[in-house]
């Protein structure tokens, strides 16, 4: 019960966070500058956000390859109210993060009601959003949202803490809390460890799977509002792949993906480490295509190095 709290998991990620920091300082001026790292985390609350909600569904030894459809479909369903139908746009807002909540259910329940694996699962409902997205306005993207909206991205509280990232700081915190200090979020260790046993133990397992999934998915829609913002428009087409990215953060920060071990400080590691190789990379002038092989290799050491560690 101790490893689960414990650095132990995250102390190879940020090993090779500080690794890489040290040496992108020295590969390029431009990275150890205050409005480099700035824009870092600008760059990351997405993924951060989106992160959260796919480490709870990993700890139970889950998947959840539906995240970033079901951010295109929150962000086409807010748009479409608060352009097309005149609503509010926090009204908006809300109407997106319960039908991306909505989103995350329906996987859940395949899951738990009808024993179909989390792969297939989130892969019908992966299909499902972005058709939905694409439905909504026939494929067309929606433009122009109120000044206020897209300046939560822009404005710097004291200097350096947007809005949006604000928001991502907050959702770290929350899953970090409801993982070390409740008791759903000790059970979902017992879950990922072996449902059964948890089961036998009294833990309404179908239950919390459900909601796990639930929070992957309304923590997905939250994270296309708040690229909605950094947009101000929103298209059918957003958070293409995305869905690999946050798994890959996941991973690298240590969860295993079989279930029951790792955790949010693990997962913050792994977005961080996604978040400063993108940003070194375009600052050393490496070609995207090349990027996407960088990532890919990283992912498959960090795949590699958690078996190892188990033999």
């Amino acid at each position: 019960m101790g490893e689960m709290f414990s650095l132990s998991r995250a102390t190879g990620p940020l090993i090779g966070l500080v690794l890489l920091c040290v040496f992108l300082s020295f590969a390029t001026d431009s990275f150890l500058t205050v409005r480099n790292l700035l824009n870092v985390f600008d760059q990351i609350t997405v993924l951060g956000i989106m992160a959260v909600g796919m480490t709870f569904v990993i700890l139970i030894g889950g998947i959840d390859l539906a995240v970033g459809s079901v951010l295109a479909l929150a962000m086409m369903v807010m748009g479409y109210f608060a352009n097309i139908m005149g609503v509010p746009l926090p009204l908006a807002i809300v109407i997106a993060l319960v039908v991306a909540g909505l989103s995350g259910a329906v996987s859940g329940l395949l899951v738990t009601l009808f024993k179909v694996p989390s792969f297939i699962a989130t892969l019908a409902m992966m299909s499902i959003a972005r058709g939905l997205a694409n439905m909504i306005t026939d494929g067309q993207q929606i433009v122009g949202f109120p000044a206020w909206f897209s300046m939560l991205s822009f404005i710097r509280h004291g200097g350096f803490l947007t809005a949006t990232v604000a928001v991502m700081l907050i959702v770290f915190a929350l899953g970090w809390y409801v993982l070390r200090y409740t008791s759903a979020g000790r059970s979902l260790y017992a879950i990922g460890g072996n449902p059964e046993v948890a089961r036998l133990a009294g833990i309404k397992v179908n239950w919390l799977t459900v909601a796990v999934y639930v929070a992957s998915g309304f923590l997905a829609g939250l994270a296309g509002v708040v690229l909605a913002m950094r947009l101000d428009s929103v298209q059918p087409t957003a958070g293409f792949t995305y869905e690999l990215d946050t798994i890959a953060a996941v991973v690298i920060g240590g969860t295993s993906l079989s279930g029951g071990q790792g955790g949010i400080v693990g997962t913050i590691i792994g977005v961080l480490i996604i978040g400063v190789l993108r940003n070194g990379l375009n600052l050393l002038g490496v070609s995207p295509f090349t990027q996407a092989v960088v990532i890919g290799v990283v992912i498959a050491m960090a795949v590699a190095a958690e078996a190892f560690k188990k033999r």
